[in-house]
Order: structure tokens, then C-alpha cells, then sequence
């Protein structure tokens, strides 16, 4: 029997993963696997947080990315991409879940704060987790 070979984790991978436990999340995938048809994706992460009985809980999967390159809008190509793959595959097979891109503070402060930047996250209701990597913390929760 073939084992899966998943992708490589991201250099930040841990330090997201235990940002989001300590908010109060349970990891319930690492990496969370979606399959539609013949395409078969690992998305980073995938979490519950349980919430008011009556409203029971709030799924997410998370997408983490570098960007380590030099090139910031390369690595946004890429990951805008990716991202909207995985969240049109994950809206027919995990419709209550929502996709997040997680990127650093230092990445979010020093690019996705500009003009061009904050005009393609709108224009593809991009949905970014930005967290300090040295404390993992989430510093923000953008829809």
C-alpha cells in the first residue's frame, strides 16, 4: 500500500498551530486533506473552536505562508492561487468551513498593508490570520 506524502510544513507551521491552541482551538487535522473528484489538496491546518451551545462550533482551515522570497507579488501569485483553489474545493466538500491565510505580523505590517496589497485581498475576500510568530499569538482575525 503507497503511503501519502504530504508537502513539506511551513517554517512557521508550529508557531500557528500553537497560536491557535492557545486561543482556544483543537487542532483537528495536521494537514487537513480535501479531496474533490480526481484533485486531492493539503491544506496546513484545520480547527473547531466549540462556541455557544446554541450555535455550536466554527470550522477553519488554515493556509500558512512565508513569504521568504524576495519577490513579495510572486509570492502572492502563488499563494493567492493556492488559496483560492483550496477554498473553492473546500466550499463543495466542507461547506461550514473557512479558509484563512495565515501570514506573519512582520509580513502583514510591512506588505499586505499597502494599497495594492489590501485591493487584491478585497477583491478575492481573502480571509488573513496574521500572528506573531516569536510569542504565537494571533494578533488579528481578518474576513
Amino acid at each position: 500500500m503507497a503511503q501519502t506524502k504530504y508537502p513539506a510544513k511551513d517554517l512557521y507551521h508550529d508557531a500557528v498551530k500553537q497560536a491557535l491552541i492557545k486561543e482556544g482551538r483543537t487542532i483537528t487535522a495536521d494537514p487537513y486533506t480535501g479531496e474533490y473528484e480526481e484533485f486531492k489538496v493539503f491544506v496546513d491546518l484545520a480547527a473547531e473552536w466549540s462556541l455557544a451551545a446554541e450555535r455550536g462550533s466554527q470550522k477553519i482551515a488554515v493556509e500558512i505562508k512565508t513569504f521568504l522570497r524576495p519577490s513579495f507579488v510572486r509570492e502572492l501569485e502563488n499563494a493567492l492561487g493556492q488559496y483560492i483553489l483550496y477554498r473553492n474545493l473546500i466550499s463543495v466538500t466542507d461547506p461550514e468551513r473557512e479558509l484563512y491565510l495565515a501570514v506573519s505580523d512582520r509580513i502583514y505590517n510591512n506588505f499586505f498593508l499597502k494599497k495594492a496589497s489590501q485591493f487584491i485581498v478585497n477583491q478575492n475576500q481573502i480571509s488573513i490570520l496574521v500572528v506573531e510568530i516569536q510569542s504565537e499569538v494571533i494578533s488579528q482575525w481578518i474576513k
